[in-house]
């Protein structure tokens, strides 16, 4: 039996919205796979209405924490942390995928540290969902490298690839990152890595796209460097925000004919808002390591979760360690 170990004590609303996803996960049999809670036993129970009719769902006691705002290398040291325990079930394959809300540094270490690193990637990297115009474009790295030498980025560009197939897209299209679309434009290394990604993957590389080819469909996976790509995420999540709010603004500031438009207009709205939520998304893989790992949201809630446990089952399920893998000995 497939088993997912989630970090109980991870996130902004843990452990409550964790344990409520579980639970609906499994009472509604969304997931099929068993689900590991590791945490504070007595807080877990505490919370738990229903966790135990389902034979399937385990407590693992883990009586430290480790919280959002500490030095992510110090989990290596904090092996009693529910975080660093989920992880080593893994590592001891007690379990087959992670999933934690939490601190997104530690997790990344524990991924690349406890459960370790396929072989031929030398960094993991974030695998960020963007919804686009025809269904999702995944844009990597998404915040774990914040510099990158030139092979990175070909490593990127060949985990995307293989996420997008598993997705459906058999043929996924791949743009880097740039200031410009031109092949003379952007730093050095950029410009290295254009000419790097145009030799090995030339049947999928597009070449240089721009922010606005994140969200528009262009292309199917679009590589850069943990820095611009976790500043692109943040500027569309606030712009997001912003617009969201300003229509509001505007629609009550209006007279009764507008207000009335807009109540004519809300399953437009409904279904803009489902396409955008973060929380449908579940979470992004941390891709280059030996087992799905996931990173939910920071302000998870229970549907956040659901979705999260979702895609550790189809990361299982459709084996994206053996396709990233295969696609490392294809070079």
């Amino acid at each position: 039996m497939r088993v997912i170990a989630i970090d109980a004590m991870g996130g902004d609303h843990a452990p409550q919205a964790i344990i409520k996803g579980v639970e609906e996960a499994k009472s509604k049999k969304i997931i099929r796979s068993g689900v590991v809670l590791v945490g504070k036993k007595d807080q877990i129970e505490k919370y738990s209405t229903i966790l135990n009719q389902f034979e399937d769902v385990s407590i693992v006691d883990a009586p430290d924490v480790f919280k959002m705002d500490e030095k992510p290398s110090h989990i290596l040291r904090r092996r009693e942390t529910s975080l660093y325990m989920a992880a080593n079930l893994i590592k001891n394959a007690q379990a087959d995928a992670l999933i934690s809300a939490g601190n997104t540094g530690a997790l990344l270490a524990v991924s690349t540290f406890v459960i370790g690193r396929i072989k031929g990637i030398a960094r993991p990297a974030i695998a960020t969902p963007i919804p686009n115009k025809k269904g999702q474009t995944i844009l990597l790295d998404g915040g774990a490298n914040l510099d990158c030498k030139v092979e990175n980025y070909l490593s990127f560009a060949r985990m995307g690839m293989a996420l997008q197939q598993i997705n459906g897209i058999e043929k996924p299209k791949i743009g880097l990152l740039n200031v410009g679309t031109e092949e003379d434009k952007g730093t050095e290394l950029i410009k290295e890595a254009y000419k790097l990604l145009k030799e090995q993957i030339n049947a999928h590389f597009v070449g240089f796209v721009e922010g606005r080819d994140i969200s528009s469909g262009t292309v199917d996976v679009v590589v850069t460097d943990g820095w611009s790509g976790n500043i692109a995420l943040k500027s569309m999540e606030g712009i997001g925000s912003f617009i969201s709010s300003l229509l509001k603004s505007s629609i009550h500031s209006h007279g009764l004919m507008v207000k009335l438009g807009a109540l004519l207009l809300k399953p437009v709205f409904a279904d803009l808002k489902f396409k955008t939520d973060s929380r449908n998304t579940g979470g992004a893989y941390i891709l280059g390591v030996r087992s799905p790992s996931i990173k939910a949201h920071g302000n998870s809630d229970s549907i956040a979760i659901i979705n999260a446990l979702k895609v550790a089952e189809k990361g299982i399920e459709n084996h994206i360690v053996e396709n990233i893998e295969h696609s490392m000995e294809s070079r």
